[in-house]
């Protein structure tokens, strides 16, 4: 029942986080819900990073609550200026190795692991730069209840059960504190019919789970472009905005981008913090190439990434894969 009690518990501090005042934000102002989903299937591939799925609430601008907003803003790297939002969000994220099969995988694969998570951020847009600061709370381990998610899904569509979750990392809460800014270097401009603009990006994350530094750079081009830092996604990768402004009743763009990280920990990779555990040695630095598109109707915003990510330790065999969707909806 740990894993029970573990999601109840970061499902209502979820919602208790969510300013009260939102409920009677009127129409048209600018919250969002967005859904993401994250998968390897998109590819016929099921090990490494397999599956992630978020449901995250932003904010329409100034709804952030005053505190959180001091307490960003006194951080020296932290935006003074622009709107302010807030975002809170819930999500799973399942890692396997290569052979479901195996009911003891080798000891050179990747381990089985899972993450359960509660998030709350704020988000400072200047409309040229948008700063993000996010705390990310969890439990990895059994009490994530990725095997019963990877098991449940296998079992609907028929896919073989796997077998190894019995090696999974053992149970242990999960900090992440993540900080990004994205900068529009070359503002929306017109090119060949359509419009154009270049967001270079850099961050960092500290905790048990994730400890790096990240710097890219995205380039979008299309037309009607809404307003907005390209679709969001699962961290770590290239950020973006849950939010957007429509600039017309239609709009669509096709983007490609570039993340590289330095890593110092990745606690999927090097194993438990306080006991010992399956691990592989992991490669410090780890880089993502994505290529996507989105169209943006009235209010809401749809997108599909296709992420190309280097080999993340010494004896993963190939680079990895995997497809996002993004469902946006703006009230």
């Amino acid at each position: 029942m740990t894993f029970i009690r573990s999601f109840a518990t970061l499902a209502i501090l979820s919602l208790l986080a969510l300013p009260a005042h939102a409920q009677q934000a009127k129409k048209g102002e600018g919250n969002t819900f967005s859904l993401l989903f994250e998968n390897d299937l998109f590819f016929s591939s099921d090990h490494d990073y397999t599956n992630g799925i978020a449901l995250a609430y932003t904010t329409a601008p100034d709804e952030t609550p005053g505190w959180a907003g001091d307490v960003a803003r006194a951080l020296p790297f932290f935006a003074q200026g622009g709107e302010m939002r807030s975002r809170y969000a819930i999500g799973q994220n399942m890692f396997t190795p290569r052979n479901l099969a195996a009911v003891n995988p080798p000891l050179t694969d990747r381990p089985y692991a899972g993450f359960l998570y509660g998030s709350m951020g704020v988000v400072a847009d200047s409309g040229t730069n948008m700063d993000q600061f996010q705390v990310t709370l969890g439990v990895v381990g059994p009490s994530s209840l990725a095997k019963e998610s990877q098991t449940f899904v296998h079992g609907i569509i028929a896919d073989p059960k796997p077998m190894g979750w019995g090696t999974q990392l053992h149970d242990e809460p999960g900090l992440i504190i993540e900080y990004e800014r994205s900068m529009k270097l070359i503002p929306p401009q017109s090119f060949l019919g359509g419009v154009f603009d270049i967001e270079p990006h850099y961050g960092a994350a500290i905790g048990n789970v994730y400890d790096y530094a990240n710097i890219g750079a995205m380039a979008r081009f299309g037309f009607n472009l809404p307003r907005d830092y390209g679709p969001a996604r699962i961290q770590p990768s290239l950020p973006g905005s849950d939010y957007f402004e429509p600039t017309a009743g239609l709009g669509a763009y096709v983007f490609a981008g570039v993340d590289g990280r330095a890593i110092a920990r990745n606690l999927f990779l090097d194993g438990n913090s306080f006991v010992a555990s399956r691990s592989v040695s992991k490669k410090a630095l780890v880089g993502d190439v994505t290529l996507g598109a989105a169209v943006v109707f009235r209010s809401f915003r749809v997108a599909f990434t296709h992420v190309l990510r280097t080999r993340e330790y010494k004896t993963q065999s190939t680079d990895s894969q995997f497809g996002a969707v993004s469902l946006t909806a703006r009230f």
